[in-house]
């Protein structure tokens, strides 16, 4: 074998590696491919065979050869290995393919609840979680601590899919795990922070955030502390249980609050 041929050789290789890891990594690579969506198909190799095809209502698309091949519900990496399986059933030898999303479906997505600006959005193109709080105006002061995307047939399946975002790690880090890229028909609910009451004999009465684990002496210390004339263990809560008002009484320092409570510290007499 020649140094030439040797070369041609090399260098195609290297182009194929190349080929194979720009199809796998486009920017839309975590895009569930959906009807409406046009896609860009090549073959390396075979210019001919180069393919612009929308996918159909079943999430079909129309090849040169392979005819019509299932892409709906796939990522553009997934697509390629399914077309070039097709291809190289009975076609081509170990067909190079790529599939790139040229016009992306309108995507239709809810978002309700402490947003600025509520409602329904359509959607060009990949769209993560934090991007859409965007496009609703941002959150509000009253946000709660989670957001919860409610997903109904993800995957295939039939039943609904809750997803539960805690909005911190949200806004703090927009890591993947938790910036989720949003599908069609995703609805979004925003919740108003949980709140207590804490009356009485603190510094600064108030409506104080809830979160899991508020205590009582947690509460008291967000509310500014006892005053000298608090009565300190004779703190009540009143709470709703089943729509039920019930009051407990002197209530531990370590009980946990529950959102709604309405805590409060009476007076000293002595």
């Amino acid at each position: 074998m020649n140094i030439q041929r040797l070369i041609v050789i090399i260098v195609s290789l290297v182009f194929l590696t190349l080929w194979s890891a720009l199809a796998g990594s486009a920017e839309s690579d975590d895009y569930q491919i959906g009807p409406g969506d046009v896609l860009k198909i090549s073959i390396y190799d075979h210019p001919d065979l180069m393919t612009v095809a929308r996918v159909d209502n079943d999430g079909y698309i129309l090849l040169p050869l392979a005819e019509r091949v299932r892409v709906g519900g796939l990522t553009t990496s997934s697509a390629s290995r399914t077309i070039a399986a097709e291809l190289g059933a009975d076609y081509i030898v170990n067909p190079q393919v790529s599939v790139f999303v040229e016009e992306f479906r309108s995507k239709k997505v809810f978002i309700i609840g402490e947003v600025v600006r509520p409602g329904l959005y359509e959607l060009s193109g990949p769209t993560t979680l934090l991007e859409l709080v965007s496009k609703a105006g941002g959150l509000t002061r009253g946000a709660g601590h989670n957001a919860t995307i409610r997903r109904t047939g993800a995957n295939g399946s039939t039943g609904e899919k809750h997803i539960e975002v805690n909005i911190a790690e949200l806004l703090q880090s927009g890591s993947e795990t938790v910036n989720l890229l949003l599908m069609d028909g995703d609805s979004i609910t925003i919740p108003k922070t949980a709140v207590i009451y804490v009356t009485g004999q603190v510094n600064r009465p108030s409506a104080l955030p809830v979160e899991p684990d508020t205590t009582v002496i947690k509460a008291i210390t967000m509310a500014g502390g006892f005053t000298p004339l608090a009565s300190q263990g004779k703190i009540k809560i009143i709470r709703k249980i089943n729509g039920v008002e019930q009051i407990l009484e002197k209530v531990p320092l370590h009980e946990k609050l529950m959102p709604e409570d309405v805590m409060v510290i009476p007076e000293s007499f002595f």
